[in-house]
């Protein structure tokens, strides 16, 4: 009898296992499905810490007994409202978007490198220097501009390349120092977007500044072709 109870139990505790693994791989595939891509390479720290959040998780959880697979799903589920949450409230609001993913850092501007920059984007001269070296910048006088992004690569628009494009709206929020960059202020763009059919930049999915021209991809048009 207790030979046959222990198997009983032992069979149980792998079927648990089996299903809180399938429950959790289901999860991982829904999320990714309904959340994008960004998981799979994160670009920002929100993506980082699902995907760490989603391992803690399932790691912690799955072959613990104690916890149920309805407790299980309900603890899955409780990370994915929280995660989608927060996703909706960036698309909302620039402020819990530059603090949940925090914002692109201009370090070098018409060939001069912004030390105070480099000092708040907790960047060294050295890390600066590798970063430049290994996209075959050798000298920063060379640089047009050089942006630190959310996901720590430094993106690079060389003096004299032809037509680079620079993102003045993205998701719906003006890009300030963009307009900057391109001597064009927000009056202006103002201007632009009322000449389009546009009444704010909220309406706008991305707007691109290119040889003087803005091309603009509205949100509606960007659902469309998603």
């Amino acid at each position: 009898m207790f030979v046959i109870s222990y198997l009983q139990t032992d069979e149980f505790f792998y079927l648990n296992v089996f299903l809180k693994l399938l429950l959790g791989l289901l999860a991982i595939v829904f999320t990714i499905n309904k959340s994008g891509k960004g998981n799979l390479a994160p670009s920002s720290a929100i993506d980082q810490v699902q995907n760490y959040v989603l391992g803690g998780i399932i790691g912690g959880i799955i072959y613990s007994p104690s916890v149920s697979i309805l407790q299980f799903a309900a603890v899955l589920l409780i990370w994915a409202f929280l995660i989608n949450g927060l996703r909706r409230l960036k698309t909302k609001s620039a402020g819990i978007k530059r603090f949940v993913d925090g914002a692109p850092i201009v370090l070098i501007k018409h060939g001069e490198l912004d030390v105070d920059a480099c000092r708040k984007a907790k960047i060294t001269a050295h890390e600066v220097a590798f970063k430049l070296r290994r996209e075959g910048v050798y000298h920063v006088r060379d640089v047009k501009r050089a942006v630190f992004e959310q996901n720590g690569e430094l993106i690079i628009v060389l003096r004299g390349e032809e037509n680079p494009k620079y993102p003045i709206i993205t998701d719906g929020i003006i890009q300030t120092s963009v307009l900057d960059d391109v001597d064009r202020t927000e009056e202006w763009l103002t201007e632009e977007l009322q000449k389009a059919g546009y009444q704010s930049a909220s309406e706008i999915f991305l707007a691109e500044y290119e040889s003087g021209e803005l091309k603009l991809i509205p949100f509606v048009r960007a659902t469309q072709e998603q």
